[in-house]
């Protein structure tokens, strides 16, 4: 039982060996290491700080972030739609340029038309006024007696015109 019982001597010793390490712990350890402790914590407090400032700022910036997205599609949508009633307008013209065009068209051939049937008129009645002075003037150069002969004259060249 002499081994689990302490001896007063030894006591003392450990006793005065524990207060000078404590001592020189305390004089040369303790204070570096709750300096570092001190350091370590404001360096932690600093970086939860800066952690937070950074949240804020990446929600702000994500809250920016949306709203040129949504300006953005705002505006390519205004822009879809002047280009749409660009295109529409265009259209518009172009269709009412080609009617104007086709009906311009349309009118200058029927004068085209018009001129057309007036000269050829024109030319018929000309040589309807030739024909007939050239008939009578067959008829008058050729004094017929016969009634006869003069109907058979007036067939033949009836007739002659026709061929022509």
């Amino acid at each position: 039982m002499g081994l689990v019982t302490p001896n007063p001597g030894t006591i003392f010793w450990m006793l005065i060996i524990f207060s000078i390490t404590l001592f020189i712990l305390r004089k040369f350890a303790w204070k570096p290491i709750l300096h570092a402790l001190k350091d370590r914590e404001q360096s932690i407090s600093t970086a939860l700080i800066s952690a937070e400032e950074a949240k804020r700022e990446v929600a702000s910036l994500k809250a920016d972030n949306e709203k040129i997205i949504i300006e953005a599609k705002q505006e390519k949508n205004i822009i879809l739609k002047e280009a749409r009633e660009m295109k529409d307008k265009i259209v518009a013209e172009a269709r009412e340029k080609a009617m104007s065009e086709s009906s311009k068209g349309i009118e200058l051939a029927k004068q085209q038309i018009e001129a057309e049937k007036i000269a050829a008129i024109n030319d018929m009645k000309k040589q309807m006024a030739e024909l007939s002075v050239l008939i009578a003037e067959k008829v008058i150069r050729k004094e017929l007696s016969n009634k006869a002969e003069q109907e058979k004259m007036v067939n033949g060249l009836v007739d002659e015109i026709k061929l022509n």
